[in-house]
């Protein structure tokens, strides 16, 4: 072949790349991520979504593209946000972080397939007909905390024998509210103990929260793991730890991060999973068709160098429960 066709074939095929590039990029599919908390308290989290999706046989960035939405706390904006994914025609969306606003991001997600992760019963909740078979367009995995608290009351009360009034931090916006209200009172009259129930709606009213437990002489507190909370995680352990009040959580994420203990099931693998099931639904598997996963195992967390600052002695019986004690 003479130099003169080499480069003139070289040019031609050089001018298609590109248009080959944005062809191959158009057909990438696009997930939508929305989330009510931010990027700062749940980058671990993404990390394990990414994960569930490299599972599924899809790579970020190589196989599929992901479009992030994060409220940051402002709950109102989640419903805009899952419209704009919608608009955008992405072919599935995530949804987490969110219990306060999740049957309004539910109803404008009419028809694309979306995955919702959860601590409440998501039938409860409105999202699916049942948890064998979701119908329509969603399904979800659930670490069902809602559930959990009379156990989380039992292992404080464990912890701090001698301590007879225990307080629950709420939002009393959550639609978790009542049923987590009744199962702890249920539970503490069982135990032969008080319960003071202290409320939060917004940053400011969990400071005030806090500044209540110490007037009310609160021994301990249970931190329901309502969004609110969740995504002002840092504030709340900081007053904690301020206040010189003992608490237990839903998630290992507090006591990783400086609260005295936590029992649940793993957040991080609920991500993983919804990482898997959008995966799944990418190649065609349609929501209807996967079961909501729920939790098979839960973990009791234990801070020991927060326990020390609190005064407090764990006795050996608690810490050979315990799936991880954070030093």
């Amino acid at each position: 072949m003479r130099r003169r066709e080499f480069v003139r074939l070289l040019g031609g095929a050089a001018a298609t790349w590109p248009i080959m590039a944005r062809a191959q990029q158009a057909t990438k599919p696009a997930i939508g991520f929305v989330s009510g908390r931010s990027l700062a308290t749940d980058s671990h989290l993404v990390a394990a979504f990414r994960q569930g999706l490299d599972d599924a046989g899809y790579v970020d960035g190589r196989d599929v593209t992901i479009e992030y939405r994060w409220a940051e706390g402002q709950f109102d904006r989640l419903p805009t946000f899952a419209a704009d994914l919608v608009a955008r025609q992405v072919s599935a969306i995530f949804a987490g972080g969110m219990d306060l606003k999740i049957k309004a991001v539910r109803d404008v997600i009419p028809t694309t397939p979306v995955v919702f992760a959860t601590g409440g019963d998501p039938v409860k909740l409105g999202l699916v007909a049942s948890m064998n078979r979701p119908g329509g367009n969603a399904t979800a995995v659930t670490v069902l905390t809602a559930e959990l608290w009379s156990k989380r009351l039992e292992l404080l009360r464990n912890l701090l024998p001698s301590v007879t009034i225990f307080a629950l931090l709420l939002d009393p916006n959550s639609p978790t509210h009542d049923a987590v209200t009744k199962e702890v009172q249920s539970a503490a009259q069982a135990l032969g103990i008080q319960s003071y129930v202290a409320k939060a709606r917004d940053e400011r009213e969990i400071d005030d929260a806090f500044a209540a437990l110490v007037r009310e002489r609160i021994g301990a507190v249970l931190v329901t793991g309502d969004t609110l909370f969740n995504a002002r995680r840092p504030q709340v352990i900081a007053l904690a730890q301020r206040f010189g009040v003992p608490a237990i959580y839903d998630r290992r994420e507090y006591p990783t991060n400086g609260g005295l203990m936590s029992y649940g099931a793993s957040i991080a693998d609920q991500y993983r999973q919804s990482g898997r099931y959008v995966g799944r639904i990418l190649k065609g598997v349609q929501p209807v068709d996967l079961p909501v996963l729920q939790p098979t195992r839960f973990e009791l967390v234990i801070n020991i160098s927060t326990a020390r600052k609190l005064g407090l002695h764990i006795p050996p019986t608690l810490l050979a429960l315990a799936d991880e004690v954070v030093e």
